[in-house]
């Protein structure tokens, strides 16, 4: 084989790596818009106002509107932190409006490794649980001393049966309920460190119950509260 023959077969082998490359891309680009497209969907048809206000950040995708007369925020986050045997994709479900609490209420169930979407490991004071709460559940707070309706909260906290809630957390500005929706594939995450989420689909009805446990449990500490006046 010549020299001109060998760079040539060269070049051409370069060149068909870099369009497979390109076309990889592309295709990567495509279905990334498809799914956020299909959780735009599933957003709206629980919440109609929804507006996309993400920030550009990595992984995170962000919506805000209006539940019942409630802002309300959704927002998805792909895990990717080192410590994590595989990428994680969490579902974040807040009702923004003012709470009757003294402080920082943040239940994470069967808490690990440092997470992204959560300031848990940075709360300092922990707190006694009554046995309603979960088993694996642990409680912290930002103030020492202070106490929190855990009665109510475990009666309103019927989701964390189920063992893809992750965290509950109440502050005077609102509720959040962190829920799983995938892990990566593994196959694909092992040989191409790509985190492909085969079932990441976004259920309106898992949305629905998830805001309004959130609202009820809001109304239900913000109810007691004025009772108790």
């Amino acid at each position: 084989m010549s020299e001109l023959t060998s760079a040539l077969l060269t070049g051409a082998i370069a060149l068909a790596v870099v369009l497979h490359l390109a076309w990889l891309a592309r295709a990567s680009r495509n279905r990334a818009s498809a799914a956020r497209a299909a959780d735009e969907a599933s957003i709206r048809a629980v919440i109609p106002d929804a507006v996309d206000v993400s920030d550009g950040a990595a992984g995170v995708a962000t919506w805000a509107g209006s539940w019942n007369g409630e802002r309300a925020q959704v927002r998805t986050i792909v895990d990717t932190l080192a410590t994590r045997k595989l990428p994680t994709r969490w579902l974040s479900v807040s009702i923004t409006e003012p709470v009757a609490v003294p402080g920082i209420f943040d239940m994470m169930m069967r808490p690990g490794s440092p997470t992204t979407f959560s300031n848990f490991d940075h709360l300092e004071h922990t707190l006694p649980k009554t046995t309603a709460l979960p088993a694996e559940a642990v409680l912290r707070t930002d103030r020492r001393g202070v106490a929190f309706p855990q009665d109510l909260i475990a009666a309103y906290a019927g989701v964390f049966a189920e063992g893809r809630a992750k965290e509950l957390l109440i502050t005077p500005k609102g509720v959040r309920i962190i829920w799983l929706l995938a892990q990566a594939d593994r196959v694909r995450y092992g040989v191409f460190r790509q985190a492909a989420f085969v079932d990441a689909r976004l259920d309106p009805a898992l949305l629905e119950e998830l805001v309004e446990a959130a609202s009820s449990l809001r109304h239900a500490i913000n109810r007691r509260e004025r009772q108790a006046a």
